[in-house]
């Protein structure tokens, strides 16, 4: 018990010294006077609690390997057990975002079986997207030459780069993972690497098209059971469901749709008549 409240309580405090290890190197960057010992001592104390957490998740690696479970599970239970869950998700999504460029570099796409049909969404917002690119790579390129401390210079350098690797990512994830009409009639919704929502065929009643232009964010819940996936303020498909089916949230949260999901198709009749052309009855209403 007392190891696992001291493990919690230095994850606590790493979190809470990592902002202000982050406010120190900006003071230092900009020339501002900063007392030594000021500095020594929080650069200590973050080296000591981040060597607690390395050797606590280093035993807890252990503890799943000995238990039985494979490596990658293993390191998967670690990092969930140690790092919020929200910032495990986020680095998710980065990860699967930077694969997607690689994916996206050699022309495949993930998840598309022989048979089925895959649908993009992406076509209404490509030249949004690719204008905040440009833009991203222009302010990066004037930061660099506009700032004038070396240090401050090379960091948002990197963060400049990043930030539009990021974004060139996010792009890629829209264009190698499209929606998916199974063979076997199910249906696989996705918005690049932040969504992604598997409807077996037998819990399909109805498809049709239907253009609507909701208000929001990318997933609008509401209280009558429905979902809408929305890209670029519509969408253009509806599914009526003949059971509920479970989806999770970009970050995290998890829910049930119980009545319709609507979401957007660059072509939606190709995907209805791929849908009703599966290996299942489908009411055609």
């Amino acid at each position: 018990m007392t190891s696992r409240t001291g493990g919690v309580s230095a994850r606590r405090l790493l979190w809470t010294l990592a902002p202000v290890e982050s406010a120190l190197l900006a003071a230092e960057a900009a020339g501002a006077p900063l007392p030594a010992a000021v500095a020594l001592f929080a650069r200590v104390l973050l080296l000591a609690v981040a060597v607690v957490e390395a050797v606590a998740a280093v035993r807890g690696y252990a503890r799943a390997r000995h238990a039985g479970e494979p490596p990658r599970a293993a390191l998967r239970s670690v990092a969930y057990e140690r790092c919020p869950r929200v910032l495990v998700r986020l680095l998710v999504h980065e990860v699967r975002s930077l694969h997607s460029v690689w994916l996206w570099l050699r022309r495949r796409r993930d998840g598309i079986g022989a048979g089925d049909h895959a649908a993009g969404y992406n076509a209404a917002q490509n030249a949004m997207m690719w204008s905040w690119i440009g833009l991203s790579v222009v302010e990066t390129v004037a930061l660099a030459f506009l700032i004038p401390w070396p240090p401050v210079h090379l960091a948002l350098l990197c963060l400049g780069v990043y930030g539009t690797v990021l974004m060139v990512g996010m792009q890629a994830a829209n264009v190698v993972r499209p929606h998916v009409a199974g063979a076997d009639g199910s249906l696989r919704l996705r918005y690049g690497a932040l969504f992604d929502l598997r409807i077996p065929a037998e819990h399909i009643l109805r498809v049709r098209a239907e253009l609507r232009c909701p208000t929001g964010a990318l997933l609008g819940v509401h209280e009558d059971g429905s979902l809408d996936l929305i890209v670029s303020g519509q969408t253009t498909v509806a599914v009526d469901l003949a059971s509920p089916v479970p989806y999770t949230r970009p970050l995290g949260r998890t829910g049930t749709v119980r009545t319709t999901v609507r979401f957007h198709a660059d072509d939606p009749g190709a995907l209805i008549a791929a849908l009703r052309d599966g290996d299942r009855p489908l009411s055609r209403g």
